[in-house]
């Protein structure tokens, strides 16, 4: 787990993060009661990887138009089948790899909808990822522009609910 996590940090450092971590800040900060499987402590808890991977699958389907063979490889690495697959299909190829291997991972949240999230929560967690700039400036597709950026921020949100 230590080389784990620490090629991860190399990972991080080199390469930065960006729209799940962006918009893992605010579901974590405004947990609306989840307390984590496993976790011996006595309040509410939403380890920053659930809340990372709770968006995943949404995420990836919005920016693989950015680098669809990038998205098509990481697909592969999950174990897809990926010779017979079109490129304007590598969003919706990883994005449904990603929410497999969650699936399988067992007694993992599936979705902000299991984290206790309700639609009017959608909101306050985009108003919540976008001081997030540092990572939402690495993500491909993500607007620039305020507004448009809300939106499309809302759209993954309410993408993530449920997967």
């Amino acid at each position: 787990m230590l080389l784990a996590a620490t090629l991860a940090g190399v990972g991080f450092g080199n390469a930065g993060v960006h729209l799940c971590h962006g918009m893992s800040y605010p579901i974590s900060s405004q947990n609306p009661g989840y307390k984590h499987q496993g976790y011996d402590v006595d309040h509410p808890i939403i380890p920053h990887g659930v809340s990372v991977a709770v968006t995943a699958p949404a995420v990836f389907r919005f920016t693989a138009a950015s680098n669809p063979d990038r998205h098509l490889a990481a697909a592969e690495a999950f174990g897809v089948d990926i010779s017979n697959v079109k490129r304007e299909s590598a969003g919706e190829v990883l994005g449904e790899a990603l929410a497999k291997f969650l699936v399988e991972l067992g007694d993992q949240p599936r979705g902000l909808k299991d984290l206790g999230f309700k639609h009017e929560d959608i909101d306050s967690l985009v108003e919540g990822t976008i001081p997030q700039q540092r990572v939402l400036m690495l993500a491909p597709n993500l607007s620039a522009e305020l507004d448009r950026e809300r939106e499309e921020l809302r759209g993954l949100l309410e993408q993530s609910m449920e997967y």
